[in-house]
């Protein structure tokens, strides 16, 4: 982590209470997600003080990747620069929304948020095939992990016919296309959990 890194955070009281709960998984479109995001306010905030202050919430972009016939679920082993999440496995792709993702001032929080999440693609994989774009499915958030209970997932759903056209990137440790049923098996982040039950109940 940069000393000197912004993320983007919205203040908790500001945000739905039902956003808020122990663990929350809401489908919602696109269009609702920003709206009450662009009511409620946001900024950019020393990360380092983020991570300590559970009255904000960093808002992270989150993909997961999929078969179209949602078969095969991509997954891979925690080892990035968030070592309280180590060794787990995850089935999503995300990270921190930061002042590059602005175009300027003006920039409204649907764009901040698309480029954000497709900066995280481009640098976490090396390879993807551009003509399959992501599609918003909703939000999860938990407050039961010291991780969870400042970050806002913005879960975003990528169903691909080619999965070997993905090629990881070396944040990606031990990336691999696993069967959907069986992902669960696997010692998961609670992040992957919930939004793995979100893509399954919804066709984003």
């Amino acid at each position: 982590m940069q000393k000197t890194e912004k993320i983007l955070c919205i203040h908790k009281n500001r945000l739905p209470e039902e956003w808020m709960a122990r663990t929350a998984v809401i489908p919602m479109n696109l269009d609702t997600f920003v709206h009450t995001c662009t009511r409620a306010g946001y900024d950019f905030v020393l990360r380092s003080e983020a991570e300590s202050d559970p009255s904000l919430q960093q808002v992270i972009p989150y993909i997961v990747l999929q078969t179209q016939d949602l078969g095969l679920t991509a997954v891979y082993n925690r080892q990035g620069s968030e070592t309280r999440l180590h060794d787990l496995w995850s089935a999503g792709i995300g990270g921190h929304i930061n002042p590059i993702d602005t175009k300027d001032a003006h920039s409204a929080f649907a764009d901040i948020l698309v480029s954000g999440m497709t900066r995280e693609l481009d640098e976490e994989l090396k390879n993807r095939p551009k003509n399959v774009l992501p599609v918003f499915c909703g939000i999860i958030n938990e407050n039961i992990t010291e991780v969870g209970r400042v970050h806002l997932g913005a879960v975003f759903q990528i169903l691909t016919a080619e999965p070997e056209a993905f090629v990881p990137g070396p944040e990606l440790s031990l990336f691999q296309w696993q069967a959907t049923d069986s992902v669960k098996n696997l010692h998961l982040e609670l992040w992957s959990t919930l939004a793995l039950d979100l893509v399954k109940s919804v066709s984003c």
